[in-house]
């Protein structure tokens, strides 16, 4: 769970972002995305070798055995019948991609590879020829090359084993060549559409307003709380100098709704700075009990007729710290609200049960996202 230090360090580091945003407008290029200018998903099937030792188990992963077989005999190689080879070096991999908006034959882009069996580690293997193909089923580009992995893992016999980060999974930077262009989303009509990345009717509204002062009334109009569109020139050299100069147009975006996101699973609470508290009444305390179980041995007097036995000792321990009460005031801030649980000694952990509290009973005035 982190500790006090390491949350104000968060909230401060929040807190410079805000002050941040307040000071300085953001690109038009930082707030939306033109519709239809978007990177498109690729996946593939392939084989890594070269693996020292740490390749599929192919007795438990035959589609491996499978796979190889088929690419030695597209290589004119063909493994008798009922031969198992035995491999230790070689692992069926999923390879991924992110193809970008406007990607060209001949560009390389960065590739995903992951383990699909029960490969030990990737460190040290090559990736074999592997197409990756596009929702629609055609290939439009072609991996290989040596991965890169960050992570390993180190095994002994009694089946003991020490591992850093992931080393079933690896990345090739610039290991796929694009082999096929996607049509761009630019489209040669009279207007483009502007996305906001997060949905704001303020933020929309004063696009309008800053495209329009620029370059006259009727130029931009906002269709919903996302969506703004902008009249731009049918050429298209005159249409990208025309983008070029509209992402580079400074906008001050609405303020961000308030929210309070938690992380169950880490205890990171991420505030914002629109949250606010109303009147309400927090006491924070707990109770702990700790049982502990013992044994001892009885045994009989010499020369006695008894028996040893065991004899079982419990021990039963409760521990209770101070309960402290604090008051939210109308009005009550983010600053204030992290100051009165420093001032009671809450963790994190500790917040996130009082946040949720405060939801229940209606004072908190903000999204509570939990994830």
């Amino acid at each position: 769970m982190p500790t006090n230090r390491a949350f104000l360090l968060s909230l401060l580091l929040l807190g410079l972002l805000v002050v941040a945003s307040a000071a300085h407008a953001d690109r038009l290029k930082d707030l939306a995305a033109v519709e239809g200018v978007r990177a498109n998903q690729l996946i593939g099937y392939g084989l890594v070798v070269g693996l020292d030792g740490t390749g599929d188990q192919t007795s438990q992963a035959r589609f491996t055995v499978q796979s190889l077989r088929s690419l030695l005999t597209q290589l004119g190689v063909t493994i008798p019948p009922g031969v198992d080879p035995q491999l230790k070096n070689v692992a069926a991999v999923a390879v991924h991609a992110e193809l970008p908006a406007f990607a060209k034959p001949g560009q390389t882009i960065d590739v995903t590879v992951s383990s699909l069996a029960n490969a030990g580690s990737l460190r040290g293997g090559s990736l074999l020829m592997t197409p990756l193909k596009g929702p629609d089923g055609q290939i439009y580009a072609v991996a290989q090359g040596s991965l890169v992995v960050g992570g390993f893992g180190v095994s002994g016999r009694d089946g003991s084993r020490v591992s850093v980060n992931v080393p079933s999974a690896g990345r090739i930077p610039g290991g796929a060549i694009v082999e096929r262009a996607v049509a761009g989303g630019m489209g040669g009509g009279d207007s483009i559409t502007l996305n906001l990345h997060s949905a704001d009717f303020t933020t929309a509204s004063r696009i309008v307003e800053s495209v329009n002062a620029v370059y006259g009334g009727g130029t931009a109009e906002a269709l919903d709380a996302v969506s703004v569109r902008v009249r731009a020139p049918r050429d298209a050299s005159a249409r990208v100098r025309f983008m070029a100069e509209l992402e580079s147009m400074e906008v001050d975006p609405g303020t961000s709704a308030a929210r309070v996101v938690v992380n169950s699973r880490t205890g990171t609470i991420v505030i914002g700075a629109n949250v606010r508290v109303s009147p309400a009444a927090v006491a924070h305390g707990s109770l702990s009990v700790t049982i502990s179980e013992a044994f001892g041995v009885s045994q009989p007097a010499p020369f006695g007729d008894g028996e040893t036995v065991v004899v079982p000792d419990s021990r039963v321990q409760v521990e209770q710290e101070d309960s402290r009460m604090f008051l939210f005031d109308p009005g009550v801030t983010l600053s204030d609200l992290v100051r009165a649980v420093n001032e009671v000694g809450a963790a994190p952990g500790d917040l996130i049960a009082i946040l949720e509290a405060l939801k229940r009973v209606g004072a908190l005035r903000a999204e509570l996202v939990v994830i």
